[in-house]
């Protein structure tokens, strides 16, 4: 059974960091374009960032691009998000997502899911 374990989210005042863990229980992890999205509530589920399977150039949403940085550790099976200078608007649930090859930024192409872990930014 494939699974996907989220960490690290949390209750931060706006300005502050924090890094998400994602944990892939999948022994061909290299394999596997990792993605991020967050859903807000009353909002769609939306594309946050990606990497490929190899750990190329990650992708991000213009949201975060410049404040966010994705990254992988194959050996460790397990994708990262760090998440800089948070502000209110990144309050969402966080979740990984995972798909074999190619990267993608549609979450529709994502077959694997993890719960999700709660990020919170204070004003």
């Amino acid at each position: 059974q494939q699974q996907l374990v989220e960490s690290g989210g949390g209750l931060v005042q706006a300005g502050a960091s924090l890094r998400l863990s994602c944990v892939y229980s999948k022994r061909t992890f290299s394999n596997y374009a990792m993605g991020w999205f967050r859903q807000a509530p009353g909002k769609e589920r939306e594309f946050v960032a990606a990497i490929s399977g190899y750990g190329g150039t990650p992708y991000y949403a213009d949201s975060v691009k410049g404040r966010f940085t994705n990254s992988r550790d194959n050996a460790k099976n397990t994708v990262y998000l760090r998440m800089n200078s948070l502000k209110p608007e990144d309050t969402a649930v966080y979740y990984c997502a995972a798909r074999p090859h190619l990267v993608s930024y549609l979450k529709n192409e994502y077959p694997y899911w993890g719960q999700g872990t709660q990020v919170t930014v204070s004003s």
